[in-house]
């Protein structure tokens, strides 16, 4: 019997996915189904994932309806009792699976275990390592209309509990698991466990985009949601309309290079890998005055750097307001 259902809903991810699905194949833990949901892609994704003969993994085929329709596919077919949450571009260390299957059995109270991750570059070079800001049941809580606490693509959770919670919201644009999480936590304890089992990506083409990006409107509106655990079709719609104006590949790209240059900045100074961001940021979007900041800000000495970063939970959100 399988126990754990990997997850992985994929849209045009032909870069990265023989990379993203070897390393679910080579997990210390093996007994699982990985099940792949393609959302409508139209590159060479599928032809990629049929390349391999193994009888562990699963396509399903969907015309294009946007990632939380994926979801809930995969949701409804996973064979599991547990669902690991995986992205098409991202990487699984050997050992995810073991340990939070581990952690899951010997906690019946726990619904869900996310972890730490590396941040990795498109190129995969290592960025940054992220710390949770938040591990135990009771910081989760504290924080939680705060901050998202999980990276989305390092969860495991048991599916009863999350289709009883209403499995993904597609009126959450960009924000579905957040939106989720909310939820969850009514029917169980949530934790992270304090260990780095997944590098996740970072690349234009990631779902989403920096938020500051998206303006205020969109930031307050999806706070506002969050904080009352409902939303209208109404608020959907400005937050698709938003959303709408934010996919050209300018603002994905300019997006991507000024979160790298805060990161080669802010979590692993190399000022020159930053100044080289920052430029190509302002080439993308050369009237957003963030970027000749940071520019800048390349040329300042690393302890002026640190004292600029000010109190963790600051940089955290700079993170937990991406994609993931």
């Amino acid at each position: 019997m399988c126990l754990v259902t990997v997850l992985m809903p994929v849209y045009n991810a032909e870069k990265y996915i023989g990379e993203a699905i070897r390393s679910v194949l080579n997990q210390t833990y093996t007994t699982f189904e990985l099940l792949i949901v393609d959302d409508g892609s139209s590159d060479n994704t599928v032809n990629i994932i049929r390349t391999f003969n193994d009888q562990r993994i699963r396509l399903i085929k969907e015309e294009r309806k946007g990632i939380s329709y994926a979801l809930n596919t995969g949701l409804h077919e996973a064979k599991g009792s547990y669902v690991a949450r995986f992205d098409a571009d991202d990487i699984c260390l050997p050992r995810r699976l073991e340990k939070q299957i581990g952690f899951l059995n010997d906690h019946p109270d726990y619904v869900l275990a996310g972890t730490d991750a590396e941040y990795i570059q498109e190129n995969g070079e290592h960025l940054f390592d992220f710390r949770s800001i938040s591990y135990s049941y009771e910081q989760i809580l504290h924080r939680l209309y705060h901050y998202c606490p999980f990276i989305h693509s390092s969860v495991m959770y048991r599916k009863e509990a999350v289709l009883s919670a209403g499995g993904y919201s597609h009126f959450a644009h960009h924000f579905e698991d957040y939106f989720l999480w909310v939820n969850l936590v009514k029917s169980g304890k949530c934790c992270n466990l304090p260990e780095a089992l997944i590098k996740v990506r970072f690349n234009p083409d990631s779902l989403t985009i920096d938020e500051k990006w998206k303006g205020e409107v969109f930031r307050k509106l999806k706070m506002k949601i969050i904080r009352k655990g409902t939303i209208t079709e109404k608020e959907a719609n400005t937050l698709r309309r938003i959303i709408t104006k934010q996919e050209g590949r300018k603002t994905k790209e300019g997006s991507y290079h000024a979160l790298c240059c805060k990161k080669f900045l802010a979590d692993n100074y190399k000022p020159a890998k930053a100044r080289w961001h920052a430029t190509k940021a302002i080439y993308f979007n050369p009237y957003r005055l963030e970027n000749y900041f940071m520019l800048i800000a390349s040329y300042f000495p690393h302890k002026w750097i640190r004292n600029l970063k000010g109190k963790p939970e600051k940089n955290i959100k700079i993170i937990n307001e991406q994609r993931r």
